[in-house]
């Protein structure tokens, strides 16, 4: 058996030490690739939860619906300042929910019980006011106290609420300021087609005809305040409304 040249042993062992090297040498020279970073997870937004009433070992403050909360209600019951009496009692239902920042909510469909704390009629001229006190809101876990106030009346143009007085909704006014107003509109368009016709004397009695006109009508008016049942009204909490039977 003939044993392997030595030379060629060597020359095979140097070949493999230059496969090794240029090997070692091509894994240097390749860039390292960064780790993958992991995508960030959302936060998670609060969990949409009934209020049923429990604290359910949570603090207090996750169940407040924030003072300032702007919700709409319908009126269940008619209320006018000709025929409404004073502490007469009134409901109106909620329409929108009523939500605690936490996510636990209260569903539209509550019914809040009122009464009429002061009523003062138009009259032959003046505003007519209604004074509306909200007591409190009927839940299917039970009877929660709420301080509210009226800020608008969608829809109506008619009335708005009373500045700075609380509960207060308010009619069109009908002073004599407005009645000024609406005689010096009606004679403008009163004389109108006088002006057209070139005759002085006629837009003279048109423009008193109109103010006289317009005065009757706006001094005549009244506008008393009618809400009839189904109007919607806009309330603000005026403290926190806290979700929890106590």
């Amino acid at each position: 058996m003939k044993r392997p040249q030595i030379g060629t042993v060597s020359a095979g062992m140097a070949v493999l030490a230059m496969i090794l090297t240029s090997g070692i040498a091509c894994a240097a020279q390749e860039p390292t690739q960064a780790p993958m970073q992991q995508p960030t997870a959302p936060m998670p937004e609060p969990l949409r939860q009934k209020a049923d009433g429990e604290r359910h070992g949570l603090p207090l403050e996750t169940y407040a619906v924030a003072p300032g909360t702007k919700f709409l209600v319908r009126l269940e019951d008619e209320l006018n300042t000709k025929g409404t009496q004073e502490n007469a009692k009134f409901k109106v239902k909620t329409l929108e929910p009523l939500e605690a920042g936490s996510g636990i909510y209260l569903p539209p469909g509550a019914e809040i019980h009122g009464h009429i704390s002061h009523v003062e009629p138009a009259g032959v001229a003046g505003r007519a006011k209604l004074w509306l006190t909200f007591d409190e809101i009927r839940t299917k876990f039970g009877v929660l106290p709420i301080v509210a106030e009226v800020v608008s009346v969608p829809g109506d143009h008619s009335v708005k609420p009373g500045p700075k007085q609380e509960g207060l909704i308010a009619g069109r006014s009908s002073t004599q300021h407005d009645a000024a107003e609406a005689a010096a509109a009606g004679a403008a368009i009163g004389a109108v087609k006088g002006v057209k016709d070139k005759d002085k004397k006629e837009a003279a009695e048109g423009a008193t005809l109109g103010a006289i006109t317009a005065y009757l009508m706006e001094s005549g008016r009244g506008h008393e305040l009618n809400l009839p049942k189904g109007a919607k009204l806009e309330l603000e909490l005026e403290r926190a409304l806290y979700l929890v039977k106590e």
